[in-house]
């Protein structure tokens, strides 16, 4: 299933929430979407919830209201603007870029119904209790990506059979770091790669990051827990400057 799809099944589940029952609420109810990226790579995925929301019968500025915080990929800004929407006295909150936007949402509140995309271990990350009963005010989509990483390096070398060197761009603050990282050295084991970890928690990281492995002339590149679109929207931004 791609992202457009499980955005648009997340929309969905929110028209599907009992928004009306919260009776503390204005009388147009209020859907707080937060997530780590910015924008302008989202737009698609953005679309794709709002026309969920549109099948399940709520359309933003009629009978719905949408408050959208984006970090723009400064993850410390997360847990700010989680306590906004919690100011805004939301109905729900939609927690979309990541294990790190739900995370800050969750930690924002324990009463307000929090809907979540996030990595392969949300039991881990503290958002459930439970896979079949979540528990608590946090239910969502678990991705687990980590089983495609030996797949994407077999396509990798496919395209590039004379790559030896693999550049591994990676989120040390995410909770899925270390699990998924580990599974690339165990994929490339097998296939007799090496692997250069390019370490980037914030946005100021990527150009660093970037820099740094220029030396690696050859080397190929894939990417762990970060948004795919603002990744690539990144690493194009950095390839332009450097032309």
């Amino acid at each position: 299933m791609n992202r457009r799809k499980i955005i648009a099944l997340l929309g969905g589940a929110a028209a599907a929430w009992p928004l009306a029952a919260r009776a503390q609420q204005p009388a147009m109810p209020v859907i707080g979407f937060l997530n780590s990226a910015s924008p302008g790579p989202f737009v698609r995925l953005a679309d794709a919830f709002r026309q969920g929301l549109r099948e399940g019968g709520y359309v933003e500025g009629r009978n719905v209201t949408i408050e959208y915080r984006w970090a723009d990929g400064q993850f410390a800004r997360l847990p700010e603007l989680a306590t906004e929407l919690v100011h805004r006295k939301v109905s729900l909150i939609v927690a979309t870029g990541g294990t790190v936007s739900a995370r800050a949402a969750k930690e924002a509140t324990a009463t307000i119904p929090i809907l979540f995309i996030a990595g392969p271990n949300p039991i881990g990350d503290g958002l459930v209790t439970s896979i079949n009963r979540p528990g608590g005010n946090a239910t969502g989509v678990a991705l687990y990506t980590s089983e495609l990483l030996p797949k994407r390096l077999e396509l990798l070398g496919e395209l590039l059979p004379r790559a030896v060197t693999i550049a591994l761009l990676v989120n040390p603050s995410d909770a899925a770091y270390e699990l998924e990282t580990k599974g690339v050295e165990d994929a490339m084991r097998v296939t007799g790669q090496q692997m250069v970890l390019l370490k980037a928690s914030a946005e100021r990281d990527f150009e660093p990051a970037l820099v740094s492995a220029v030396p690696l002339r050859g080397a190929e590149s894939t990417q762990v827990e970060y948004p795919v679109a603002e990744l690539t929207a990144r690493v194009e931004e950095f390839l332009r400057r450097s032309m």
